[in-house]
């Protein structure tokens, strides 16, 4: 279990589960990150990306704990949903069991925040009660981005439609859920940025205390190679030409400066600082 301190606030990963991606000509998950050009940046090996090429990729969540605030950043995929990340197969994962081994509880949690609408993003929001879908953490607000969702409602395949109907419908039938805007504070430490380009209304969390700084990423990128490489698109990115404009005007802001960059997606160590490295950047963990 990885645990940072910024300041006041504690943060806290929960991990899901790892998935690398091999390289696939024919259907890349990012085509430009073939093996020839990872091996390029040694610094990436061993924890971001394999001997033979594949990208180490992580599903969990993060917990947020601040004055007055304990917050769940990004819900994962969740039990019992026979997924296609899954190739099918419903998870059955102790994600609850790891939740209490780092001193929370489901109803600890005063507030939920995704940073977009993805299935790996949004599953625990609900579980599975006897035949019913419902919310995971009975005492928090569910803060649903409101442009994300009507993109979603307006514009989601069947899969999607599937996703909101099991993991966000559920909520708002709790009378949990709170639409916010993409610049949302959540606490004097807490506030949401919008990031935009994975998806129309995906956010990233940022955090101050007591001088310190931190991001949590959310998908706005997906992995450490694109901290040298901003350029390279993802192909579940809905727009790439503005997703590729977030990456650089974030990695900006974040270079060479005291602010803990938490990857939605980075592997173990997950966390790190960008670092100027000539006329590219990499991640000092």
């Amino acid at each position: 279990m990885l645990v940072w301190k910024v300041g006041r606030v504690t943060i806290t990963r929960i991990l899901e589960l790892e998935i690398p991606i091999a390289y696939d000509p024919a259907a890349p998950f990012m085509r430009d990150a073939t093996p020839e050009a990872l091996r390029a940046m040694p610094w990436l090996q061993p924890d971001f990306v394999t001997a033979e090429g594949a990208l180490r990729l992580s599903v969990h969540a993060l917990l947020v704990d601040a004055p007055g605030l304990r917050l769940v950043v990004d819900t994962c995929i969740g039990n019992d949903r026979p997924r296609g990340i899954t190739g099918g197969v419903a998870l059955q994962t102790p994600f609850l069991e790891k939740l209490t081994e780092a001193g929370w509880s489901r109803t600890s949690v005063d507030a939920v925040v995704c940073t977009h609408l993805h299935v790996d993003h949004v599953g625990w929001n609900t579980m599975l009660q006897d035949g019913q879908w419902v919310p995971t953490f009975p005492k928090a607000r569910y803060l649903i981005g409101r442009e994300e969702l009507d993109h979603w409602r307006a514009k989601g395949n069947a899969a999607q439609q599937v996703i909101l109907g099991d993991a966000i419908q559920p909520v708002f039938d709790a009378g949990l859920a709170e639409l916010v805007e993409t610049n949302h504070r959540l606490s004097a430490e807490v506030w949401l940025e919008p990031t935009p380009g994975h998806t129309p209304g995906h956010v990233s969390v940022m955090i101050e205390s007591e001088g310190e700084h931190a991001m949590i990423s959310g998908d706005f990128l997906h992995h450490p190679c694109q901290i040298a490489h901003p350029e390279w698109p993802s192909g579940s990115d809905i727009d790439p030409d503005v997703a590729v404009a977030t990456r650089h005007s974030m990695l900006e802001r974040v270079t060479d400066v005291p602010v803990l960059f938490i990857g939605t997606h980075f592997a173990a160590p997950t966390a790190g600082y960008v670092r100027s490295d000539g006329d590219s950047r990499h991640l000092v963990t």
